[in-house]
């Protein structure tokens, strides 16, 4: 068996089939998982959900943020945007078993046999394994619980931006979300900065990247991630960072993660959309 992560797709699933095509992938065989934002902006968000739902136990997905946008769209909770790409998701036949499937994918995803965890943006630097894992489970009872919309509903939002173990309801879950599905900057105590999305190096005054920060708690495992198409391809022992910008006209790119080394296979991709400052 082989194991594949992948880099956002955000609907290019054009991208996405030849990809798997170069990789002879076999879903009877072989395992994919997702760092998450399997749909938006690009063009073939249901074709996308719909590979993902079909490849049953041959795939793993964590959420991303513009995964949990579309639950809160098609929970009510939120206005469908003008630069959002799933009208047709939504308007779909099968579109309440999707929702239903997406709703319970995780937050994370951790493989002992590897020393490896998957998340869609990373883990907070006070987490440490453990931590990560409770505080996925927290949040991942809400979205499967019947009170999910009142959820998405106060869902949103910047704060708070420092981790505390006594944090309570909404502002305790949101700051796990915001940590799982959209850091990229940290200050040097750890504290989320949700604003700057640049490339390192793009005047980032006092921020860096939050697998930088001194004392970061995770150690020991592999993080694997996407969300963060400006920092491109990171590849070290204890990261590897997949979002290539395929939505971007960048590439769309895999990794084999179960031979002695990393493995890399990618495909281009066409311009979806112009390079902005939506996340």
């Amino acid at each position: 068996m082989s194991i594949y992560a992948i880099g956002d797709i955000q609907g290019c699933f054009d991208p996405l089939h030849r990809l798997l095509d170069a990789l002879r992938f076999d879903p009877a065989e072989d395992q994919l998982w997702s760092v998450g934002d399997l749909v938006n902006r690009g063009p073939k968000s249901l074709e996308t959900l719909r590979l993902f739902h079909e490849l049953g136990e041959a795939a793993v997905v964590v959420l991303g943020n513009h995964d949990l946008h579309l639950l809160a769209v098609y929970a009510g909770a939120q206005p469908l945007k003008e630069k959002d790409s799933f009208a047709a998701l939504l308007a779909a036949p099968d579109a309440d078993e999707l929702m239903h499937w997406l709703r319970h994918r995780p937050l994370l995803h951790h493989d002992t046999a590897l020393g490896t965890v998957l998340a869609h943006a990373g883990i907070a630097p006070a987490w440490d394994l453990a931590t990560a894992q409770a505080c996925a489970r927290e949040v991942e009872a809400v979205l499967r619980g019947d009170d999910h919309p009142a959820f998405f509903d106060r869902m949103y939002g910047n704060e708070p931006v420092a981790w505390d173990e006594g944090l309570a309801g909404i502002e305790r879950l949101r700051f796990i979300v915001n940590a799982f599905t959209r850091m990229r900057y940290c200050d040097v105590r750890g504290r989320l900065d949700l604003d700057f999305k640049g490339a390192p190096g793009e005047d980032t005054g006092s921020r860096m990247p939050w697998f930088d920060v001194p004392g970061r708690r995770l150690t020991g495992q592999r993080i694997v991630f996407g969300h963060w198409s400006t920092l491109g391809l990171v590849q070290r022992d204890d990261l590897l960072a997949l979002d290539t910008g395929c939505v971007w006209g960048g590439r769309l790119t895999a990794a084999r993660l179960d031979g002695e080394s990393v493995a890399l296979h990618a495909v281009d991709c066409p311009m979806t959309r112009q390079p902005g400052k939506d996340d």
